[in-house]
Order: structure tokens, then C-alpha cells, then sequence
């Protein structure tokens, strides 16, 4: 496995990677590192490296595309075996994954005190990874309506029955919050084109996989697909999937009205793969989404979720996928909540073995979309601790 031989010795006594934003109380008191829950941590080895990209010509000469940055941390006192490959969602960038946005101890931090070996990237077109308009397209443009309206203040003007339920958020959620404010720094720009988006970034972590594999893979959101084509190419070396409020639901979108019934689905198919826009290894093999039949469910599971679309019978087994266990978190108050039982139902149908939790089922009630950013994510990471032990040895 690369970098683990290396014999570095550090010692983490404090560590933060946010940077301090120039709104609101940005020169007020002095910016204290953020608390480590485990203590010191002792270091055998860190770095980060680049999973190349392909050289294409262009009218300016040879260009590089399709790279994505890694940053690694290998503890001296490694207690899993296999490392975590976690890979951020939309609008973001692996960031996330290292401090809250209220200055607290992020995932990335706190599994490597608890003795994994972390992976953290971001994605191809993200933050370190750099973005090149001739190559990949427009972008889509973060802005603090939208992050509110999904993220940190959905109870405000529910657009989904379970909105009024969000109460984790750090601070009040509004712009002059810090919290908020060190939220939306992080926020940047990515691919309109997520169809090139899941491709690239798919062949990618196959890259990355073959290199340090074999791993626990951690998604969130919009990079649940990713996974799955992951998962899908390189079963043997993928141990378990944890997708963390994938993106889904199965072959088409739900449009958020505020309505419990009925809800609506977009006319366009937004994975025709039914969990994926790129293709799958199915039994029989599918071409297209006519091959997976899709059908409405009769009725929703209950009545503030939606009716799932699945494959009609006789059904295509993804042979492949269903050699990796698979944990799909869920929240209390997201915009996933109506759906992501959809996309459970869907890769079980195809013979995926799936967990599938919402935290409130394990006691942790009011989380939102961002499950690492809000003020229980501690709690939720131990949960995932223990799953993890449990699911990939």
C-alpha cells in the first residue's frame, strides 16, 4: 500500500485547515485550533499527490485533464486495516471532511485518531484539482439563497414535509453568522455536466483504488454515484461502500414543491443506469434505461415519501455491487428524506446487500444534509466507527 512504509513521526496536538473568513468578527479574537476528542495523534506518515489526468491537445498546446488531488494521513497506530477513501459532494471540496464550520474536529481527523489510515480528495474540476472551462464546460455557481434554502435553513420555507425537523445546524444559518460564513467559503463552483462529472470522476478513484486499495469508500451526495461505479469496477478492492445521503433517487429527480401528495418527478431521466448516468455490469447486460423497464411503485411507503421508481420484472442483477456491503445513511430533515429509501429499495431489488439507517433510528434526531457539518457529527461518525468494524474486515 503506498505511503504507509514511510517512516515520518508527528505528533498532532491541535490541527485545522479552515481558513478565517473576512466577514464578521474576522479580526475579533485570535482563531483557536480546533480539539482533538482522541488527544495527540501520532503521525507515521502524510503528503498528498495527484491521481494524473490525460493530455489532450488544444489550440494553446498540451493541456492535462481529468487529475484530482489526494491528501492522505496514516496514523503510527493503525487499527483498521484498510484506509477510508472519502469523497466530498457538490459544491464542495475535501475541506469538509477535516473541521466543522464551527471550528469543531471533522470526520477525516476523527477517524484518523481512531486509528484508520484517511484518503480525502477533491473531486476532478474541485478546489486543488483545478478547473479547466475548455475541458469540462460551465459551472454552477454556489449562492447563499440556495444554501439555505437545502442546507442550513430549510425549516424556513419547507419545501419538503420534514424540514421543520432540521435543528443541527451550527449558529443561526444566515450570512454574518460565522459558522455560516465559514460554511459558504467553502463553497466554490463545479461541472454543470454531470454526466462528465461522475466519468471522470469514476475513472479517477478506479486510479486512485488500484494505487492504495484495497479501501472503505465514504461518498456524499452528489458523489454517491461515484461510488457506485467505483464499487462497481473494482469490487475486490472496495470493501464497503458507506454512502452518506447519496444522491439519487433511482432514473429520474424529485421536483421539492412543498406538497406531500403528490410529489413530483422530472420528465427527463437523470440516471439512466438507475443509480448511475454511467454505465453498470448487469445480469443480463443493460444498454440503456429501456433495458431496466422502469416502474412506479402502486403506493409511497408512507404517505411523506415518494413512490419509488424500479425495475419491472424480470429484474437485472448488478453483479458486481453486490459483492460490496453497503451502509446508506440517511437524516432526519434533509430533502433526501422523502427518496433515499428509493435508492435502497433499488440496489436491493438488484441483489446489493444494503444497510440502511436513518440516524434518528440510532438516536440522533434533527441533522440536515451535511450529517459531518452539523453539531452531532461526532455521533454520527461513532456510529459509522462501528459499522465499519463490523461490515469490512
Amino acid at each position: 500500500m503506498r505511503f504507509i512504509s514511510k517512516s515520518v513521526a508527528i505528533t498532532i496536538f491541535a490541527a485545522s485547515l479552515t481558513v478565517l473568513s473576512v466577514g464578521k468578527n474576522a479580526l475579533g479574537a485570535p482563531y483557536t485550533p480546533v480539539k482533538i476528542s482522541g488527544g495527540p495523534i501520532s503521525i507515521a506518515s502524510e503528503g498528498n499527490f495527484f491521481v494524473p489526468g490525460t493530455y489532450t491537445q488544444s489550440d494553446q498546446g498540451e493541456r492535462m485533464h481529468g487529475q484530482m488531488y489526494v491528501q492522505y494521513q496514516i496514523p503510527a497506530h493503525q487499527t483498521h486495516k484498510y484506509p477510508l477513501l472519502m469523497i466530498h459532494g457538490g459544491g464542495q471540496t475535501g475541506a469538509g471532511f477535516y473541521e466543522t464550520p464551527d471550528g469543531r474536529e471533522g470526520w477525516a481527523t476523527y477517524f484518523l485518531s481512531k486509528g484508520y489510515a484517511v484518503y480525502v480528495v477533491d473531486q476532478v474540476g474541485r478546489g486543488r484539482s483545478g478547473y479547466f472551462a475548455d475541458s469540462y464546460g460551465p459551472t454552477r455557481k454556489p449562492d447563499t439563497a440556495y444554501s439555505m434554502k437545502w442546507f442550513s435553513r430549510p425549516q424556513d420555507a419547507p419545501l419538503y414535509p420534514q424540514a421543520s425537523r432540521h435543528d443541527q445546524w451550527p449558529g443561526s444559518g444566515h450570512p454574518g453568522d460565522e459558522a455560516f460564513d465559514q460554511f459558504f467559503s467553502s463553497q466554490v463552483e463545479d461541472m454543470v455536466d454531470l454526466a462528465k462529472n461522475e466519468q471522470l470522476n469514476r475513472s479517477a478513484i478506479d486510479a486512485l483504488v488500484d494505487e492504495i486499495g484495497p479501501v472503505v469508500l465514504v461518498t456524499h451526495s452528489q458523489s454517491g454515484p461515484i461510488g457506485w461505479g467505483a464499487a462497481n469496477d473494482r469490487p475486490e478492492k472496495i470493501k464497503a461502500v458507506i454512502a452518506v445521503e447519496s444522491s439519487g433517487p433511482p432514473f429520474y429527480n424529485v421536483v421539492d414543491t412543498g406538497k406531500q401528495d403528490p410529489f413530483v418527478y422530472e420528465s427527463k431521466v437523470a440516471r439512466p443506469f438507475g443509480v448511475t448516468v454511467t454505465p453498470l455490469n448487469y445480469d443480463p447486460p443493460v444498454s440503456n434505461v429501456d433495458d431496466l423497464h422502469p416502474v412506479l411503485q402502486k403506493d409511497a411507503d408512507s404517505p411523506d415519501t415518494v413512490r419509488c421508481w424500479l425495475q419491472n420484472l424480470p429484474v437485472h442483477q448488478l453483479r458486481n455491487l453486490s459483492r460490496v456491503p453497503v451502509l446508506m445513511l440517511g437524516s432526519a430533515a434533509s430533502y433526501h428524506v422523502p427518496f433515499d429509501a428509493c435508492t435502497t429499495a433499488f440496489l436491493r431489488q438488484a441483489g446489493v446487500t444494503v444497510d440502511f439507517i436513518r440516524l434518528p433510528d440510532v438516536g440522533q434526531h434533527g441533522n440536515g444534509h451535511f450529517v459531518m457539518l452539523e453539531k452531532n457529527s461526532l455521533e454520527s461518525a461513532k456510529f459509522l466507527d462501528g459499522w465499519i468494524r463490523k461490515h469490512a474486515n
